[in-house]
């Protein structure tokens, strides 16, 4: 990834933790790293552990295009390799999806819940 295209992801992503926490998501974790990849953000909605996908982009209508069935695969398996390591007690869990639209200077969020 070019330098840019990093910039523009992690000012998605501090988007994405502004939303979520303006609407009582409590961030647990960021950027949560293992061999098999990344999890964006790790929160808590009430009693529900939710692993949030953040999608940037600065063109185009949505960034939910590029969450297909390998990357949800993906993200389902990181999800357990978390909870192995970190052991939550929440009482459910859900992956969601976050896209950040930036375009002149206007920034446009969508949550989708349950994308599994």
């Amino acid at each position: 990834m070019t330098t840019a295209t990093n910039l523009l992801g992690r000012y998605g992503e501090d988007i994405a933790c502004d939303y979520l926490e303006r609407h009582s998501f409590k961030i647990v974790d960021r950027n949560w790293r293992c061999s098999s990849g990344e999890l964006d953000i790790i929160a808590l909605s009430g009693s529900t552990l939710v692993f949030v996908e953040v999608k940037t982009r600065s063109f185009g209508q949505s960034a939910f295009e590029a969450i297909d069935r390998n990357k949800l695969r993906r993200l389902r398996q990181l999800a357990g390799l978390w909870c192995q390591t970190n052991r939550p007690t929440a009482q459910d869990i859900r992956i969601d999806a976050v896209s950040v639209l930036v375009r002149a200077g206007n920034v446009t969020i969508e949550h989708l819940e349950s994308v599994f």
